[in-house]
Order: structure tokens, then C-alpha cells, then sequence
């Protein structure tokens, strides 16, 4: 893998717990708002510029991308976010109650994407990756890191433990879940980089569109440079690489809005003609591969999926077989991406708030799952398919703010 150190803009002493943010897309405008109340140089008053209009403003694309870049630059006049004299990586630690993991802060090469050395296993929306693409355009940055797993690495752990271990954090702060989010800053990162010479693959875990966007921009520019000589900032991206080991994903869950035409009691019967059906009490979170609960009209039951259709990768993982099997045929979600008559959950929420859209929406039906591992993710991505839309939610989040990668 192609990385390097960067000189990048990070919060000033005294704004380490107000720059940093929740990726822009964890949370809509209201909640965004809410969030960055009290905090005038959150980053959310550039990953979500919309926040920072009057309430009823509807600003054109081009008011919201400016105001953005606006807020970007207000940050580093006001002093809370300064340039690095140096480059430089960065350890990046997160704790989330007992899950520790430890990632590793650098720019990545947009050549590594193009070739599928970081290799992905989710489609992109136009629309989000457009916007993407012009936001970073627009700042001259990437914001927010990308999330991508790569497999453990003896080298590249020894390196991270004694740096850890050896040496005091330069940032720390505590987020509004409780996350604690810890950074040890190396100068240079000469040893660091140079380990991942030697990785051969690395893998998105979170961050398709911001990847996506990243290469785009790059490409645009170098298209656009007639003395374009493939040393340009543009020519890389922000990431956080996590060995694979440490990561934790959690369900992906489903919620329809209505029972397509159905009483819960047919819906009852058309799975039971599809998946072995029992009432299943309080259990609300399944216990194994094949196993999903669904709860319906106040009751949870316990579903034993069928076998996949075919052998691949992604037929075999428990969203698919729910998807093709049970979503589709009988409650008539034929384009996932697409239908207004679901939405997907979190596994962070848990399942009462399955419970709770079901009981205030007037009915429905959610599907709690199974988590996708990293080892199903890897080989998908391996054999170049794309899993079914939402199918992995990782905890804890990047923090967004805490590096920022300018590409001017």
C-alpha cells in the first residue's frame, strides 16, 4: 500500500472537545444542530453547513458548499483548528466501554482504489458521492477519514504497541456516547509507513462515498493540471486503517413501514411458509448465523432462515436470504436502495427502538439480525461483490475533525 505522513489541521489546546464531530451522516440537521448548540467551532458547522442558516433558510447548493468552506475557514482564523509545522501519522485509539481498538491515522493514494488494492464491497449513491465530491472540492480537504480494515500485521502492531506504550497521548477527549477517543502524534511516521509497503490489500470498512468522492477529486484535478506529475496533495485521501482483529461491527436491522396489504396473522403464515417460526418471548437479538427475531403486532418470534439460493458470499449472508427469501416476495421490498417502505436501524440503537417503530408508526414489522463478521466482508470484497445496501454498522464512529487532510 501507497501512504504518508500529512501536515494536518487539528484542534488547538482548548478545542479538542469542540471541533471533533460525528460523521456527517450519523445524524440529520436537527440532530446536527443540536449537537453543535453550544459549540460554535464544531466541525458540524461544516460537514452540515445547513446548520448554520436560519431556521426555514433553504440555501442553493451553492450558498451551502460556500458557507461550508466559509465555517472551514472561520475555524483556523479563530485559531481553533492550526496546522501541523510538520508531517506527520498519527495512533488513534478508541474505547467504547470494554471494546478497545487502535487505528492508525494516514493519507492513503487514490492509485490504491483506482487498482483495488483498498477494495470496497458496497455500491455508492450518485447523489451522496456527488455532493461529497463537491464539498471536498469546494473546502480543498477531506473532513472526515475513511474507515478501512486491513489483516493484522505483526510488524505494524509491534510498531503501534511501543509508541503506545512508550510515549504520553497528544489528544484525548470524550464523546457525547462516551467514547473515548485518544491520539499519539509521530512526527514523520517513517517507520509507519514504511510497514505498510509491505501490506499488500487494505479494505473499506465505513466510508464508501467519502473514498469514492476522494478519488474523484483527484481525478478531476489531475484531468484539469496540464503540469500534473502525480505528486500533488489531490492525489490523496484521509483514512484510519484498523487491523482487522480489532474491529466490531454490529447488526444492520430492517423496519417496513406496513404489511403490503397483509393482517399480522397472514404475515404470520407466508413466513412460516418460508422460515421455521417460533414465538420467542423476550429475545430480541439472535443468537447465531441463519437466525433473525421479528417482532409483529407486540410479539417477538425467533426466525430459522432457509439455505441461500446459491453458494456465494453474499447470498449466503442472513440480510440476503432475508432480502431475496422473506423482504421481496411477501412484503413487496423489491429495490432496497430505492423503496420509501423501509428503513434501517442501527445496531447501536438496539432493538427497542425496533419495538418503538412498530408501536408508534401504526404497525410494520422489524427485523432484528445477525451481525455481519469481518472475515464475511474480507471475502466479499475478495471476490470483488457487493453486499445488499446497509448491511454493517461499525462502533465506535471516527471522529471527524480531529485530522484534517488539505489537498490545496
Amino acid at each position: 500500500m501507497k501512504t504518508k505522513a500529512f501536515p494536518a489541521l487539528v484542534p488547538a489546546q482548548g478545542y479538542i472537545d469542540e471541533v471533533p464531530a460525528v460523521p456527517y451522516d450519523v445524524v440529520n440537521s436537527k440532530e446536527a444542530a443540536a449537537l453543535a448548540a453550544d459549540k460554535p467551532h464544531s466541525l458540524l458547522h461544516v460537514s452540515k453547513a445547513e446548520i448554520s442558516f436560519p431556521d426555514g433558510c433553504q440555501p442553493s447548493p451553492d450558498e451551502l458548499y460556500q458557507r461550508a468552506a466559509d465555517n472551514l475557514q472561520k475555524l483556523q482564523d479563530d485559531g481553533a483548528l492550526v496546522r501541523e509545522p510538520t508531517p506527520c501519522v498519527y495512533i488513534y485509539r478508541q474505547q467504547m466501554g470494554d471494546h478497545i481498538q487502535t487505528g492508525i491515522t494516514l493519507a492513503c493514494h487514490i492509485d490504491d482504489y483506482a487498482n483495488n488494492v483498498i477494495r470496497k464491497h458496497e455500491k455508492t449513491r450518485p447523489d451522496k458521492e456527488n455532493d461529497r465530491t463537491r464539498l471536498a472540492s469546494t473546502l480543498n480537504a477531506h473532513i472526515g477519514p475513511v474507515f478501512l480494515t486491513y489483516k493484522d500485521d505483526d510488524v505494524i502492531d509491534a510498531l503501534v504497541e511501543k509508541i503506545t506504550t512508550s510515549e504520553s497521548p497528544t489528544m484525548e477527549t470524550t464523546d457525547e456516547a462516551g467514547v473515548i477517543h485518544t491520539a499519539w502524534r509521530i512526527e514523520g511516521g517513517e517507520e509507519i509507513t514504511a510497514a505498510f509497503k509491505n501490506v499488500p490489500l487494505s479494505y473499506v470498512a465505513d466510508g464508501h462515498h467519502r473514498t469514492a468522492s476522494a478519488a474523484r477529486v483527484g481525478r478531476e484535478r489531475a484531468a484539469a493540471n496540464p503540469k500534473h506529475d502525480g505528486s500533488e496533495n489531490y492525489n490523496w485521501f484521509l483514512t484510519v486503517l484498523f487491523p482487522s482483529s480489532q474491529l466490531k461491527i454490529l447488526a444492520y436491522n430492517r423496519y417496513v413501514h406496513d404489511l403490503n396489504g397483509l393482517n399480522p396473522q397472514e404475515l404470520l403464515q407466508k413466513v412460516g411458509e418460508i422460515c421455521e417460526i417460533t414465538a420467542s418471548g423476550d429475545q430480541s437479538v439472535p443468537n447465531s448465523p441463519g437466525e433473525v427475531c421479528m417482532f409483529l403486532d407486540g410479539q417477538w418470534h425467533t426466525l430459522r432462515l432457509p439455505a441461500a439460493k446459491d453458494d456465494g458470499p453474499v447470498a449466503r449472508l442472513d440480510v440476503s436470504i432475508l432480502q431475496d427469501q422473506l423482504l421481496t416476495p411477501v412484503l413487496g421490498i423489491d429495490d432496497p436502495r430505492t423503496s420509501t417502505r423501509i428503513d434501517f436501524v442501527g445496531g447501536i440503537r438496539g432493538s427497542d427502538e425496533l419495538e418503538k417503530l412498530v408501536n408508534t408508526r401504526d404497525g410494520g414489522v422489524a427485523f432484528s439480525l445477525y451481525p455481519v463478521s469481518v472475515d464475511q466482508l474480507i471475502a466479499i470484497s475478495d471476490a470483488d461483490e457487493i453486499m445488499a445496501p446497509k448491511s454493517t454498522w461499525f462502533e465506535p464512529k471516527l471522529r471527524s475533525g480531529l485530522f484534517i487532510y488539505t489537498i490545496n
